[in-house]
């Protein structure tokens, strides 16, 4: 079976399911942001609004990512207005995010460049090599108590305002962003006052940590692939190297399709809107392995690449030889 040909058949844009999608989730992120904020005072109303709040938010942002490949409207322009349309309320700067994330998908696999990967992997015999203060600095940004908030709340609240390679990509773009964002949050404290801000931030903190978790499980898993040139397979990286999350039908939706990575890596021209279709009706002799929560959670364990074994590792510790041994 051809699988790039079956997958081009779900490679096809449709404005109404587009307009449907961008606009219906900018419905619910207002929405849900003002029931948040009105109820402020009844938290068992408060709080599963701002839950909604925080997948519309991460929703928000996998679409600017579909603009940024150019495959949630049928027109790159289109797709290029509703990229920039989307920034002020993902915080994401929409042309260096996109450039940045084609270099990501360009290296996908490869350890000989790592830079482009959102999350960074040391292999073990990186790790072996490195000195006491490296290991230190690696645990701790591995650490998923860190990782996840710490990570969330550094990557789109203070790394995005100057993205690496602004310079090379659109500063004007980025400082317009900015201004974008400071604009959007005036507004909301005159509407609001500063309860509205905090209830904003709060809830947009919690869409940024689950937004870091689902980056940090889509290539980061027991049997990924990473593998160095000329041996690297980019078929193996696309599919084998990112992963397919089973955490249900109302997520998968919730969060735009972005738990099926695996197929979006091998052909980024299919639409969220199209991926659940094109992953589940995939050919019986193709058979994706499908990682469902409890696994998931206990991916946050694995740290190193091991180059020998062909898998990602937990960090080494002592057994009671005193050699080096895995910790399970």
């Amino acid at each position: 079976m051809n699988l790039r040909e079956y997958t081009r058949q779900y490679a096809v844009q449709d404005n109404r399911l587009a307009a449907l999608s961008y606009f219906g989730t900018f419905a619910v992120y207002f929405t849900s942001l003002a029931l948040a904020i009105t109820y402020v005072d009844r938290w068992y109303i408060m709080i599963p609004a701002g839950v909604v709040f925080a997948f519309s938010a991460v929703r928000l942002y996998v679409l600017q990512h579909d603009c940024g490949h150019h495959s949630l409207f049928e027109t790159r322009e289109q797709n290029e207005w509703a990229g920039h349309g989307l920034s002020p309320f993902t915080f994401a700067p929409f042309e260096v995010m996109k450039q940045n994330h084609n270099l990501h998908h360009a290296g996908i696999g490869n350890l000989e460049h790592r830079e482009t990967g959102e999350i960074h992997t040391m292999t073990l015999r990186e790790w072996n090599a490195a000195n006491w203060k490296t290991r230190l600095f690696y645990r701790l940004y591995r650490n998923p108590f860190i990782l996840v908030p710490v990570g969330a709340l550094f990557t789109y609240f203070i790394r995005y305002r100057w993205p690496k390679n602004t310079v090379r990509f659109g500063v004007t773009g980025v400082l317009l962003h900015n201004l974008s964002i400071v604009v959007f949050l005036g507004l909301l404290y005159l509407i609001a006052g500063m309860t509205g801000i905090l209830v904003w931030l709060v809830f947009s903190l919690l869409g940024g940590m689950l937004g870091v978790f689902l980056v940090y499980l889509q290539h980061n898993f027991e049997d990924t692939y990473w593998d160095r040139r000329p041996d690297l397979d980019p078929q193996l990286a696309a599919l084998q190297g990112s992963s397919a999350l089973d955490f249900g039908w109302w997520f998968d939706n919730a969060v735009a399709c972005i738990t099926l990575h695996d197929i979006h890596h091998f052909n980024a021209r299919i639409p969220s809107y199209r991926l659940r279709a094109c992953h589940y009706n995939l050919p019986p002799e193709v058979t994706p392995r499908r990682i469902k929560f409890p696994e998931a959670v206990a991916a946050l364990k694995l740290k190193l690449w091991d180059e020998e074994a062909k898998r990602l590792v937990p960090f080494p510790k002592k057994d009671r030889t005193g050699t080096l041994a895995h910790s399970s």
